[in-house]
C-alpha cells in the first residue's frame, strides 16, 4: 500500500533498512513523496514511534505540507510530530530549555530589519563612524560568524577593522541579552552551543530522535550540519535528501561540501539515486545532463523520462537587450494565442537589473506580468508596526519594537527625545522602556514632551491589561484599533491606504487561523504567534497571482516549474556573472544555477542573449554564454536577430498604425500607457520605423511607430 504509487528507485529509498542513506534526488524526481512515504514506512513497517522521528525541511511551507500528508496517511495529530525547519525546530528546543540556554522565558526573535536597527544603535553607542563601519556590513559579519558557530571570543581578527567588527559583535550580543531578544542566526547557534555543552540534554535528544530525515541537504550551512551531527550522535539513523547539482546558495553560506562529504562523516551510508524525471521533456533533460556533466566532484546522476523528447530548445541571438526582450514578448503573445495561458510562462534572469527592459516590453504590448518575490506579507510596514505593538506588550525589554512604535502613529515624540532615552539607557545599562520610566520619574522632559511620553506609556500599559483575558485574534484586533494604526492608515486615501487596511485586517485572520491550528502548550499564545510571524517573515514566499507572466531571478525559481521558460541574458559576464569569471568553484555554482533554470521548463525552453548590452553604464559586446556551447547542437534550434522571424512585430490591438513619414522631430504624440510626449529622434522606416519620444511622466522611450498616435 505504501509503495504502490512509487517507482523502483523511490521504493528502494522508502524501504531502505535503518541506517544512513544519501538520497540523490534529481530535479522533478518526486523527492517530497519519498520523504513522506519514508516517514510512514518507519512508523508502520519498522515500528518506529513518531516520537522518535525528527524531520527537517528548508521552508515552513514544506513543513506544513509534510505534516498535512503525514497526518492524513497515519491518522495522527500533526502536533505530536517534530517536523520543521532548522530554525523552527531550534526555536522549539530553546523555548523548552530557555533556562539552560541562558535566555529569559519571554525571549523574542528579531527579524532582519530589527536586527539592522539594533546593530546600528550599537555602532552609534560605541561612537563609531557609520561610513567606516556600515551597519549592513556589520550585520552581515555577525551573521556570517554565527553560521560558522563562532561566538565573539572565538573570532580571529585579521586587521584593525576586524578587531572593531568583533567589538561590535560583542556589544550587539550584550544588547540582545539585555533586551531579551535573539536573532535568526542565534536560534541555531544557541541550540548548537546548548547541546554541545550540556551532556545530559544532548544524550536525552540523541536517545529520543532515533531517525533523522533532512530535506534539501545541499543547502545546509556549517552550523546546520554541525547541529545535525550533534543530534545524530554515533547510533542514530540519518537519511538526507538533496541534489548536489542544485546547490546554488553558496553566497549565503550554503556548503556543497556537506552533501559531498556525508558518506565520509556517516560511514556505511548507502547512496540511492532518483533519476526518473516527471517534469520535463527528454530534450530538456538531455540538455541539462550535458550541461551539468561539465562540473567536477559531482556525486553523479543522469535524469531521464518515459515521456517524449518534445521540442528542440530555441536559442535566440538578439542585437541588443531591447531586441531580446521583444523576441521574448512576441513569443509569449504567439503561445498565448495558441496553447498556453500567461501563468504557464516564466522569464528567468541572472540579475534583477535585467527585468527593466523586459518589463517595458511587456507593458508596451499590454501583457500583464508579476515580478515574483515582491514584498512579503510579514515584511510590509503596517504589519511590522502591528507586530511591534504586540511584541512590546509581550516583552517590555524589546528595544527594537520600542523604537519602531514610540512615534508610530505620530504622537509628538521626535528623534531628539528618542536620542535622550537611548543615551540614558546606554549610561545606565537599562532597556529603553526602563530608561524612559526612570526619566519620567526624574521629570527630565518639558511638559509637552512628558505628556506625549506618558500617553505612550499609559497606552501600552492599558493595552497589556485589556488584552490579557482576550483570545489571541481578539488581542490582535484590539491592539490594531487601540494603537491608532487602523485610523492612521484609514486617513491614507486611495488604493495604497485601502491595501494597508486590508493587510491589517488579514493579521486578525492570521491570528485566528494560528489559534485554530493549535498553539503550543508550553508558551503564551501571543508569544507563539509572534515567533510564528518572525519565522514566516524569514522566507521568500509567493502570493496568489492572476493570469500573468512570471518574472524572477534564477535563484527565486528554484523549486518551481513552468510549461514554458525563457532564460534571458545567456552571455559571458552576465551569466556566468562577471564576479565569477576567474574562480573555478564560482563558475561551477553558476553552471548549477543554469541547470536549475533549464530544469524549471516542462515543455518549451527558450534561451536568449544579446550581442550588444548596456552594462555598468556603457554598451559592450559579449560572447554567448559558455553554457550554451555546452548543450549539444542537435538539441538546439537557433534563431538570429537578422532572420525575419526575429524582428519585433507590432501589436494587433487598440494602437492605430501610423503611415510612414507621419512623425517628425518636435511633434507632440500620445501613447496609451506612457501618456503625452515629444518626438526627439527618428530611426529606420517602414514597418521597422522607431520613434524616440520624451514623455513628461516616464522620461525617454524608443518605440515602434505604430504604438503612437499624433496629437
Amino acid at each position: 500500500m505504501i509503495l504502490n504509487s512509487l517507482n523502483p528507485a523511490q521504493q528502494e529509498a522508502v524501504r531502505a533498512p535503518l541506517g544512513h542513506q544519501l538520497v540523490l534526488a534529481g530535479a522533478g524526481s518526486g523527492k517530497t513523496r519519498v520523504l513522506t512515504h519514508r516517514l510512514v514506512w518507519l512508523v508502520e513497517v519498522e515500528k518506529v514511534s513518531p516520537f522518535n522521528i525528527l524531520a527537517v525541511t528548508f521552508t515552513n511551507k514544506a513543513a506544513h505540507e509534510m505534516r498535512s500528508r503525514i497526518e492524513s496517511l497515519l491518522q495522527i495529530p500533526a502536533k505530536t510530530l517534530w517536523i520543521g525547519t532548522f530554525h523552527g525546530l531550534s526555536h522549539r528546543l530553546l523555548r523548552a530549555h530557555w533556562q539552560e540556554a541562558g535566555l529569559p522565558q519571554s525571549f523574542q526573535i528579531l527579524d532582519s530589519d530589527d536586527q539592522y536597527r539594533m546593530v546600528r544603535r550599537v555602532i552609534l553607542t560605541l561612537n563609531l563612524d557609520e561610513d567606516r563601519f556600515p551597519p549592513k556590513e556589520a550585520q552581515w559579519f555577525i551573521n556570517a560568524q554565527k553560521e560558522e558557530a563562532r561566538e565573539p571570543h572565538q573570532v580571529e581578527p585579521r586587521d584593525m577593522n576586524g578587531q572593531t567588527m568583533i567589538k561590535i559583535y560583542q556589544a550587539y550580543q550584550e544588547a540582545c541579552q539585555r533586551a531579551g531578544v535573539i536573532d535568526f542566526a542565534d536560534l541555531l547557534l544557541k541550540t548548537y552551543k546548548l547541546l554541545q555543552s550540556n551532556d545530559t540534554l544532548r544524550a536525552h535528544y540523541q536517545d529520543r530522535f532515533r531517525c533523522l530525515l533532512v530535506d534539501e541537504f545541499q543547502d545546509t550551512n556549517a552550523i546546520q550540519y554541525a547541529w545535525l551531527k550533534l543530534l545524530a550522535g554515533e547510533e542514530n539513523a540519518v537519511m538526507i535528501v538533496g541534489d548536489d547539482d542544485q546547490s546554488i546558495y553558496g553566497w549565503r553560506g550554503a556548503r556543497i561540501e556537506n552533501i559531498q562529504r556525508f558518506s565520509k562523516d556517516f560511514p556505511g551510508a548507502k547512496i540511492i539515486r532518483l533519476e526518473q524525471n516527471y517534469r520535463s521533456t527528454g530534450t530538456i533533460l538531455k540538455a541539462a545532463n550535458a550541461l551539468i556533466s561539465q562540473n567536477s566532484g559531482r556525486l553523479g546522476k543522469n535524469l531521464w523520462t518515459e515521456g517524449k523528447d518534445g521540442d528542440l530548445i530555441t536559442v535566440y541571438a538578439g542585437f541588443n537587450e531591447t531586441d531580446e526582450a521583444f523576441f521574448i514578448v512576441n513569443r509569449i503573445r504567439e503561445l498565448r494565442q495558441s496553447e498556453h495561458s500567461l501563468r504557464e510562462m516564466a522569464i528567468l534572469y541572472r540579475s534583477n537589473a535585467q527585468s527593466r527592459v523586459i518589463e517595458e516590453a511587456l507593458m508596451q504590448f499590454g501583457i500583464p506580468y508579476r515580478v515574483y518575490g515582491g514584498l512579503r506579507y510579514f515584511d510590509r510596514a503596517e504589519i511590522k508596526d502591528a507586530l511591534a505593538y504586540l511584541r512590546i506588550i509581550a516583552n517590555r525589554s524589546d528595544d527594537p519594537a520600542f523604537e519602531r512604535i514610540i512615534n508610530t502613529p505620530t504622537r509628538g515624540i521626535g528623534d531628539r527625545t528618542l536620542t535622550v532615552i537611548r543615551d540614558h539607557a546606554k549610561a545606565t545599562g537599562l532597556t529603553l522602556w526602563a530608561a524612559l520610566e526612570q526619566l519620567l520619574q526624574q521629570k527630565f522632559f518639558t511638559a509637552r514632551t512628558e505628556n506625549a511620553l506618558l500617553a505612550f506609556v499609559n497606552l501600552i500599559t492599558s493595552m497589556t491589561e485589556k488584552t490579557l483575558p482576550l483570545e489571541l485574534h481578539k488581542q490582535v484586533e484590539y491592539v490594531l484599533f487601540a494603537s491608532g494604526l487602523m485610523d492612521h492608515y484609514r486617513k491614507e486615501k486611495g488604493e495604497k491606504g485601502l491595501t494597508r487596511l486590508e493587510n491589517l485586517e488579514e493579521l486578525v485572520n492570521a491570528a485566528h487561523q494560528f489559534t485554530q491550528e493549535g498553539v503550543p502548550d508550553d508558551m503564551p499564545p501571543i508569544a507563539a504567534f509572534l515567533a510564528y510571524a518572525a519565522l514566516e517573515s524569514s522566507e521568500e514566499q509567493a502570493e496568489a497571482y492572476e493570469d500573468c507572466v512570471q518574472l524572477m531571478t534564477l535563484h527565486s525559481a528554484k523549486g518551481l516549474e513552468f510549461p514554458v521558460v525563457f532564460l534571458a541574458g545567456c552571455e559571458e559576464e552576465l551569466f556566468p556573472h562577471y564576479l565569477s569569471m576567474h574562480d573555478p568553484k564560482a563558475i561551477e555554482e553558476e553552471r548549477r544555477l543554469c541547470y536549475v533554470g533549464v530544469t524549471r521548463a516542462m515543455k518549451k525552453l527558450y534561451m536568449t542573449y544579446a550581442e550588444l548590452r548596456r552594462m555598468h553604464g556603457k554598451e559592450a559586446y559579449h560572447r554567448p554564454s559558455r553554457f550554451l556551447h555546452e548543450i549539444p547542437a542537435e538539441l538546439i534550434h537557433e534563431i538570429r536577430f537578422r532572420a525575419k522571424v526575429s524582428r519585433p512585430q507590432p501589436i494587433a490591438s487598440t494602437f492605430k498604425p501610423e503611415a510612414q513619414g507621419k512623425f517628425r522631430i518636435g511633434q507632440e504624440v500620445h501613447h496609451r500607457i506612457f501618456g503625452d510626449g515629444t518626438v526627439i529622434d527618428l530611426e529606420g522606416d517602414g514597418d521597422d520605423m522607431k520613434v524616440k519620444v520624451r514623455f513628461a511622466k516616464v522620461g525617454t522611450k524608443m518605440l515602434i511607430a505604430s504604438y503612437l498616435s499624433a496629437k
